[in-house]
């Protein structure tokens, strides 16, 4: 009897894809960041380091965290060493792109083609974006193209399957009606193919942008002069560690903002299309 009447409450608190209002979204959306700053702050109470469950060296206070904001932004010069990073993911990305979207689009396009290429794609799916620093460092050494060529070759791995998966996600119906109509296959590939999937490539776009701030990290860990990756190096090596939670939670901003501006530029662009 117990059983069913939890079984019968979960029923009730729990519906498939139910609709629910903003305020209980928000509700909901909030508690469990309430609940981890929570457990964070009990971690880290204490006014000496020996009082406290995790040392300060290891894990700051919420509160050492919010203080130390002021010698982030200035000493750390954080708005600098943002728009070094994020000009390289845009340099990185556009790279990627002027690769993996002509490719992608004739490998989704022509079998031929696809049969050429796609060993490499699978290789490099499965392979590990870390191990690209050294390869990229034995190659290019340790200035500004390597960071660059590294962002691209990790964009370029990320992008070119889902380029490709929305080429081939275009339906035969619509070939047929192009290839009844006259049309050729210059015509066929930019007009029909290209045309439908372009919706689904650029949020193809948009998701490895987004992949990239968790590249830049790697990218800037290794002999940066700055940017974000090495605001976290330093503060590693030689503190402040209350900077590397910062910068994380700057990182999520960041990208959280460039991710509303790249739906906003979808909305414009594919208004047809649902964009959130």
């Amino acid at each position: 009897m117990a059983g069913g009447g939890a079984g019968h409450l979960f029923g009730r608190m729990l519906r498939i894809r139910e609709p629910l209002d903003w305020m209980l979204r928000l509700a909901l959306g909030t508690a469990p960041i309430v609940a981890i700053i929570g457990a964070w702050a009990f971690a880290t109470s204490g006014a000496i380091p020996e009082d406290r469950l995790i040392s300060p060296t290891i894990l700051p206070s919420p509160g050492e965290v919010v203080l130390s904001f002021k010698s982030f932004w200035f000493d750390q010069e954080f708005s600098r060493s943002a728009l070094v990073s994020t000009w390289r993911i845009v340099k990185g990305f556009a790279l990627a792109i002027a690769i993996a979207l002509p490719l992608g689009v004739l490998m989704g396009a022509f079998s031929k083609v696809k049969a050429m290429f796609q060993p490499l794609s699978l290789f490099g799916a499965y392979m590990p974006i870390p191990v690209l620093i050294p390869l990229t460092m034995s190659l290019f050494g340790v200035d500004e193209m390597q960071k660059v060529i590294f962002l691209a070759l990790a964009f370029l791995v990320y992008l070119l399957p889902l380029i490709v998966k929305a080429i081939d996600d275009v339906d035969d119906i619509f070939l047929h009606t192009a290839y009844t109509l006259g049309a050729n296959k210059r015509q066929t590939v930019w007009h029909v193919l290209l045309g439908i999937a372009w919706p689904q490539i650029f949020q193809s776009m948009r998701m490895g942008f987004g992949v990239g701030w968790s590249y830049i990290i790697l990218a800037e860990l290794v002999v940066a002069e700055r940017g974000l990756g090495h605001i976290i190096s330093v503060a590693q090596r030689i503190g402040p560690r209350e900077n590397i939670y910062l910068t994380l939670v700057a990182i999520v901003l960041i990208a959280f903002i460039t991710d509303k501006i790249w739906a906003w530029l979808g909305s414009v662009l594919f208004p047809y299309q649902e964009t959130t």
